[in-house]
């Protein structure tokens, strides 16, 4: 599975993007930004005190943290440019310059200004903060991608069963964010998450939209959200493969699909996952992951008009390391996109 990880490394080194740090000084951050930056995976914007950052960098021998941009979010020059930003975007809902002065101070506020403004590409953060302190600044500044009105998780499993998915590789949403998706969001998850299999995974996506009923076995409202949100889906991107309703085995498992669904082109052949809701995806890749034992990638926010993503407070320089690649991969298709 080291293989796709390398991929994704290697789109990020080809396509170099301005990634802000907004947690500077926090120790596995700082880690895994010297070696992204002794990789050349991407350019770094660290936010925090220049000169804490750089005796963090001594003190752990991180040589080439030198080579990132750092701003010191109480002194920079476009301080006032950033408050002035936050101030037009915001002042509809009450805001006033003042408090956009005070809030640009606020490294999570101050990396989404960054983005808007067209000085960086993408940012991560979430070893020190909540999810809820890293997307509220993301949705008020940078706001959601154009045909999208919510934000959701994927994640990326690597598993060892290569009879599933693609090689063993699949991608499930949502997992991180929306509990309870009604049909029109639970589709924008589906687009999304297949968007995101090929940015970052590399995937030609077969999405399945699952329930606990294959093509009208069962019925029951929860499974008429699902067939009601694969038509939306159709209708949103008529591009991406999907079908469903589908049960897991009958999306997973060639000869199931075939009996379950005959004539699908999705069924037995699925490698993008889409649950109902937060519930049924927490607890499924959790299962994968632990019984298992796959690698579990992300959860890779999706559905913000340009990539911030969330870590875990438990990551370790690994997960940062991987989730800045990530999040450049997702910069990259933004780009493309528009």
């Amino acid at each position: 599975m080291q293989r796709i990880i390398n991929a994704i490394v290697d789109r990020a080194k080809a396509n170099r993007q301005r990634i802000v740090l907004p947690e500077g000084t926090e120790e596995r951050t700082l880690k895994a930004a010297n070696q992204i930056l002794t990789d050349g995976v991407a350019d770094l914007i660290l936010l925090g005190n220049p000169e804490e950052i750089r005796a963090c960098a001594k003190e752990w021998g991180l040589g080439n943290i030198g080579k990132a941009t750092i701003i010191d979010p109480m002194d920079h020059p476009k301080k006032e440019e950033y408050a002035q930003l936050l101030f037009e975007l915001r002042q509809k809902k009450g805001m006033t310059l003042d408090e956009a002065r005070r809030l640009v101070e606020d490294p999570l506020y101050l990396g989404c200004l960054i983005i808007k403004n067209g000085d960086a590409d993408g940012q991560l953060a979430g070893a020190r903060n909540t999810t809820g302190n890293v997307l509220r600044p993301a949705l008020q500044i940078i706001k959601t991608a154009p045909g999208i009105t919510c934000v959701s998780g994927a994640m990326l499993l690597l598993t060892h069963a290569p009879e599933y998915g693609t090689n063993g590789v699949l991608v499930m949403g949502d997992v991180a964010v929306t509990p309870v998706p009604d049909a029109a969001q639970l589709a924008q998850i589906a687009v999304c998450t297949a968007r995101t299999a090929k940015a970052v995974a590399g995937l030609d996506p077969k999405v399945a939209m699952l329930s606990f009923s294959t093509k009208g076995s069962a019925k029951h409202e929860v499974v008429d959200k699902v067939v009601e949100a694969l038509k939306l889906a159709k209708e949103m991107a008529p591009d991406i493969a999907i079908d469903g309703e589908l049960q897991a085995d009958a999306a997973l498992v060639p000869e199931v699909g075939a009996s379950k669904a005959p004539g699908s082109a999705i069924a037995g052949h699925a490698n993008v996952l889409i649950v109902p809701s937060l519930e049924v995806g927490n607890i499924s890749y959790k299962l994968v992951q632990r019984l298992g034992h796959a690698d579990a990638i992300g959860p890779v926010l999706q559905g913000i008009a340009r990539p911030v993503n969330d870590l875990s407070r438990g990551c370790s320089i690994e997960d940062v390391y991987r989730m800045i690649a990530i999040t450049a991969n997702q910069a990259i298709a933004a780009k493309r996109a528009k």
